[in-house]
């Protein structure tokens, strides 16, 4: 007698789960690192637009704005230095404006980063951490990502 069974036997069905099983272990964590890091490339970007916006501000007024927040630069610098100002980074968290300790002179616009919290003191330069904060201030990045970040 002849068997003319078609099909796949449990254990070939076994092998094929286990092999996507591991193919989806490695490509997942790098998933998830890829997209905070577009977050972070998001975030960088508009805060440079901030920036940007504030320093067209500074040209037509020879003053930096001495908004106390994000909420008082608003209606300083929009819609005529910048269309629509963002007022969260990449993972929703809310932005950071301070004016220079003396009126007028500099700003610092800030990003909290993935965890929200704002540093005690911050390690200024490059960072490897998605939880870092980063800094812009008075045109130009003190603390911004680089490399591989964790």
């Amino acid at each position: 007698m002849r068997n003319n069974a078609k099909g796949f036997t449990l254990i070939e069905l076994l092998i094929v789960v286990a092999i996507i099983g591991i193919i989806a272990a490695i490509a997942i964590p790098n998933l998830l690192n890829a997209i905070d890091r577009g977050k972070q490339k998001r975030t960088m970007a508009d805060l440079r637009s901030i920036g940007t916006a504030v320093e067209a501000y500074a040209v037509d007024n020879n003053i930096y704005p001495t908004a106390a927040n994000m909420g008082a630069l608003e209606p300083v610098i929009e819609p005529v230095y910048i269309k629509n100002m963002p007022n969260t980074d990449g993972w929703g968290n809310a932005m950071i404006y301070q004016p220079a300790t003396t009126a007028g002179t500099g700003y610092t616009v800030k990003s909290t980063g993935k965890d929200g919290a704002v540093e005690g003191s911050p390690a200024g330069d490059t960072t490897g951490d998605f939880d870092c904060d980063i800094i812009f201030v008075d045109g130009q990045f003190t603390q911004w990502p680089e490399g591989m970040q964790q």
